[in-house]
């Protein structure tokens, strides 16, 4: 499991360890206000671990946590996986962080190293990015990545809008 280093954060692949930082984070109304709509329970947060977990170990990638090298707290959590947990389709990058840490750049930053490790370790051709379209916040950190607007779409049971980067796209804005 591949172990990802930012100036201010150590990404850590989600194990059991991180049980209690995830699910202070997944548990909170205001950040899975565009994600799910409503606060995980403990038994949601173990169930996304368990999941992760497996995915990890079936393909090489899924989800992050963020750990603030400063204080070793996680603030955050990202991902790179299959856009609708389907194989036949792009990755998809994603992102959360918690109320404390938001307008600090730190989505950012987690965003451009997920997006290098996407890009130059997995060789994909096309990343992807949903978010509600109302999660101005989110759309920002996916332009500031460098990714395009595609339109809107249904994904995981929801209307989102889309955001996309290709691989030449991402070498050209490392020069």
């Amino acid at each position: 499991m591949t172990v990802l280093n930012t100036q201010r954060l150590r990404l850590e692949p989600c194990t059991d360890v991180h049980f209690e930082g995830l699910y202070a984070l997944n548990s909170d109304p205001e950040v899975m206000r565009y994600i799910t709509g409503k606060p995980d329970t403990p038994e949601d947060t173990k169930s996304m671990i368990d999941r992760v977990k497996a995915r990890w170990a079936d393909t090489g990638y899924s989800w992050w946590s963020f750990i603030d090298k400063e204080n070793g707290q996680i603030i955050g959590a990202g991902c790179i996986q299959h856009l609708g947990r389907d194989a036949a389709n792009p990755l998809e990058i994603g992102w959360r962080l918690r109320k404390d840490r938001w307008h600090q750049g730190f989505a950012s930053e987690a965003a451009q190293c997920m997006a290098s490790f996407a890009f130059e370790t997995l060789k994909t051709k096309l990343l992807v990015a949903v978010c509600d379209p109302a999660n101005t916040g989110s759309s920002r950190v996916m332009e500031r990545l460098g990714m395009s607007y595609r339109g809107r779409e249904r994904w995981y049971d929801m209307d989102t809008a889309v955001y996309q980067m290709n691989d030449r796209d991402w070498l050209a804005r490392q020069v």
